[in-house]
């Protein structure tokens, strides 16, 4: 009898969260590190949510919710899909989970069976594969390139159907490139969804932290594609909430919402019930103009970035339209080959400068770096990163 299961011995640890912790370990020990690793916002959560929460606290609102959500939440996010979105979801299409990981975690063992396969462009989310492999299904990728900002076409897709595949992942704006799909793309897109039958998988947690243009779910475009839409956001990222677990997923298929109930019912329940009074405030428009400044914020420090990207030789990459991640070109550097994991644990031990390999994404040759953190920090590594590769 094998000792451990089959299934978690097939999970990987996130690439993203142990360069984070290593690099926060070398700090611990007081080595000079500059992380540009973790895919978090250094904002903190706006005050009139904090206070929100503290209000729960006060008055005993700490007790068991509805596994799916308070139905003030669930009214919270239908009216934001509305406002925001232009989607039509009832409380009773919508739950919420424990972060957007979460939310996908409970729809891919809510949808997937043994040898279904998921389409999944490249450069990805660390995460996709690990769950669509857990649930026993079979991750296909679709290789992007950067001379199309990374997107994936729609002919990509048509080709690497089988008969064994069962949804799309899409995720825009796109971590780690910053890619966002425009109307056109997602009309595209959604057409073959349709055509073939499959359902998309929509990430859309980076939908608020969009610089150029705007943002469009591709559950919006028509009732079709709404059908075979599952929706996924939360407040991580734009509301600067990411300790607060807050993740949600929508669905026309009621059917699909009731098994993902089913399934969180059975491992965490609902989510804390201070922090589902406290993104209530979140989602109804209080904050933002607090959203606002922090994308500002974030597009100041991707210019800058840019720029500074254009003056080092050797380097290169697509200025993102959303997110907050730049996805670095290292090819030309020959020592490297395209090595983006040996690049960036050399960058680590003799620049004191943490990024996450390309390969962790799927795609080696490239760097992602988040610009999640201040102009300063920003500019000193930038120049850690020229003196080294400069010295090469």
């Amino acid at each position: 009898m094998q000792k451990y299961s089959k299934r978690i011995l097939s999970l990987s640890e996130s690439a993203t969260i142990a360069v984070a912790s290593l690099a926060r370990k070398l700090q611990a020990e007081g080595k000079d590190i500059l992380s540009f690793s973790a895919g978090e916002p250094d904002f903190d959560t706006p005050q009139a949510i904090k206070d929100e929460a503290i209000r729960a606290l006060n008055s005993g609102f700490t007790k068991y919710t509805a596994v799916s959500g308070i139905p003030e939440l669930l009214e919270a996010i239908s009216h934001k899909f509305k406002r925001d979105n232009n989607l039509d979801y009832s409380a009773k299409e919508i739950i919420v989970s424990n972060g957007a990981k979460q939310s996908l975690f409970n729809i891919f063992q809510a949808l997937i069976n043994e040898g279904d396969e998921v389409l999944i462009p490249t450069p990805y989310w660390v995460t996709y594969p690990e769950l669509v492999v857990y649930s026993g299904g079979t991750p296909i990728f679709i290789p992007t390139t950067q001379e199309y900002s990374f997107k994936v076409r729609s002919i990509d897709f048509e080709r690497a159907i089988t008969s064994k595949t069962k949804a799309i992942v899409l995720t825009s704006p796109s971590n780690p490139t910053g890619t966002v799909y425009d109307k056109g793309d997602l009309e595209a897109i959604a057409k073959i969804a349709v055509e073939h039958n499959l359902w998309i998988i929509s990430d859309e947690m980076y939908e608020k932290l969009i610089y150029e243009g705007d943002f469009v779910s591709i559950a919006s475009l028509n009732d079709e594609i709404l059908q075979r839409t599952i929706t996924i956001n939360g407040l991580s990222k734009a509301v600067a909430m990411t300790g607060w677990r807050m993740g949600y997923a929508a669905c026309k298929d009621t059917t699909l919402i009731k098994l993902m109930d089913n399934l969180q019912s059975q491992c965490t329940s609902n989510i804390n019930s201070i922090t589902q009074k406290a993104s209530i405030v979140a989602l109804n428009g209080s904050v933002d103009v607090d959203i606002n400044y922090m994308r500002e914020a974030f597009k100041e420090r991707r210019d800058l970035a840019c720029n500074l990207i254009s003056e080092i030789p050797g380097i290169n990459v697509v200025k993102p339209q959303g997110a907050f991640y730049l996805f670095i070109n290292i090819q030309n550097i020959r020592r490297y080959n395209g090595d983006s994991m040996q690049f960036c644990k050399d960058l680590l031990e003799k620049a004191g400068v943490a990024l996450v390999p390309g390969s962790a994404f799927g795609m080696d040759g490239f760097v992602r770096m988040s610009f999640a953190c201040d102009i300063e920090q920003i500019k000193a590594g930038f120049i850690r990163i020229a003196k080294f590769i400069n010295e090469l």
